[in-house]
């Protein structure tokens, strides 16, 4: 009987998750042929078959199916045995993977990087910036240790560390009737012409909840005006295409002088967003985690509250 070897499951995993023998293969360092040949043979021994290959796709067998659920759970076993060894070295070295939404990347990491590097130089903090789900997928498939997000995960196997409430203010151009207000308040913000970032944004939601819009504009310039990120948002806001809500945070950028954007401060309670760090409770570095959260808690402008270690 043929053993079922850890690289075995680790090209079927490949397959499954790009639906393609060339970009699996190149996913694991292997050529094609390699990679066929041995799942071929995987197959063969086992006596069922994973793939179903035609020329256009790879299906998915429902033993597959079956199969890959448990391939799974055997690789994320071993890779834990390996982080467990390590841990037990020093958790406090080697890689850790950060995701980062990108509303908020740009304008937090630079406060941290360098007093990360100074405090802990052990630690090699490797940085990816995605939306929400992009780094929800690839937590869930160990490609990242922890993700910084601005909405709670529901999801049973994570955790989250809360770091800060971050206000949203309000951008808009000097010339706008606001502003000739003292206070920004809720009524405000259903009178203006409101320009949002692309959908898959956490921030778009947020701010149409702050702003309470059921749904984004559908007809009018604002409407085609989707943003991808929030520098061309702001570069719209300065020519004078309209206002949005920013994070606190980023009212630090550049952009601020002589940009012709106004920012201000809301009077709303609940006009802000909660910054978290996500990780799998399985995760076996956990006091990795903890000095990053302490690191941004300590490097926070006081523009946002932070929040106290649970």
């Amino acid at each position: 009987m043929h053993h079922v070897n850890l690289r075995d499951l680790k090209y079927i995993l490949a397959v499954a998750e790009t639906r393609h023998f060339g970009r699996a293969a190149l996913r694991c360092f292997v050529s094609q042929p390699t990679l066929s040949g041995q799942i071929k043979k995987l197959e063969d021994e086992l006596g069922v078959v994973i793939f179903e290959r035609t020329n256009r796709s790879v299906d998915i067998t429902p033993v597959g199916e079956t199969i890959l659920a448990h391939a799974r759970l055997a690789v994320e076993q071993a890779e834990t045995i390996e982080q467990v060894a390590r841990a037990h070295q020093d958790p406090l070295a080697g890689p850790l993977r950060v995701g980062a939404i990108p509303t908020l990347s740009p304008y937090l990491m630079p406060l941290v990087l360098v007093p990360l590097k100074r405090t802990y130089p052990g630690l090699r903090l490797v940085l990816s910036e995605e939306i929400t789900e992009s780094l929800l997928g690839r937590l869930q498939r160990h490609e990242i240790d922890a993700a910084l997000l601005a909405t709670a995960p529901d999801d049973a196997d994570l955790d989250a560390m809360p770091l800060f409430d971050e206000p949203f203010w309000l951008a808009h151009p000097r010339n706008h009737p606001l502003y000739e207000k003292d206070e920004i308040d809720a009524e405000d913000l259903k009178s203006i012409d409101l320009l949002l970032l692309a959908d898959g944004h956490c921030l778009t939601h947020q701010v149409m909840d702050v702003c309470r819009l059921t749904e984004r504009p559908t007809h009018g310039e604002m409407a085609d005006l989707r943003a991808a990120s929030l520098e061309t948002l702001l570069q719209l806001v300065g020519a004078g295409f309209g206002c949005t809500l920013v994070p606190a945070l980023a009212i630090r950028g550049g952009w601020m002088t002589d940009s012709g954007i106004i920012a201000r401060p809301l009077a709303l309670p609940d006009a802000f967003r909660r910054i978290a760090l996500v990780y799998r409770r399985s995760f076996p570095r956990r006091a990795a985690l903890e000095v990053f959260a302490q690191v941004v808690r300590e490097h926070l402008p006081n523009t946002v509250r932070r929040l106290a270690p649970a």
